[in-house]
């Protein structure tokens, strides 16, 4: 396997957003009602953290075989809000000293993180 996870990339727009609703059954309105959300301290819509996890796992499950990947403990914390508009990506890499370890992340298109964290195996 390479040092670094490949790379999982998506585009966000409120279509996506209100299709992710769907999925998960999550209709906050932070996520879909613009009014709503421009009144709140995020001053607009945000998409669903998980969405951006989602691509965590993907990059994740594209590196590792089933039984590794069940065996993974993710370590992460959210960063800054994901956007109309936005274009996400996740990935990670090797920790350097430490095969065990991935550094993983989620940027936006401005190289923002969005997520960090870690990838670590576990027994």
């Amino acid at each position: 396997m390479s040092d670094a996870l490949p790379e999982v990339t998506l585009a966000v727009d409120q279509a996506a957003i209100a299709k992710y609703a769907a999925i998960t059954n999550d209709f906050n309105p932070i996520h879909l009602d613009a009014d709503f959300a421009a009144k709140t301290p995020m001053k607009g819509i945000i998409a669903h953290g998980t969405m951006s996890l989602g691509l965590l796992w993907q990059a994740l499950g594209r590196a590792f075989d089933p039984a590794e990947l069940s065996r993974l403990a993710i370590d992460i914390r959210f960063v800054r809000p994901v956007r109309i508009g936005d274009t996400v990506t996740a990935g990670g890499r090797r920790r350097e000293g430490d095969p065990g370890v991935h550094d993983i992340w989620v940027r936006n298109q401005r190289n923002e993180a969005v997520i960090e964290g870690t990838a670590r195996r576990g027994q």
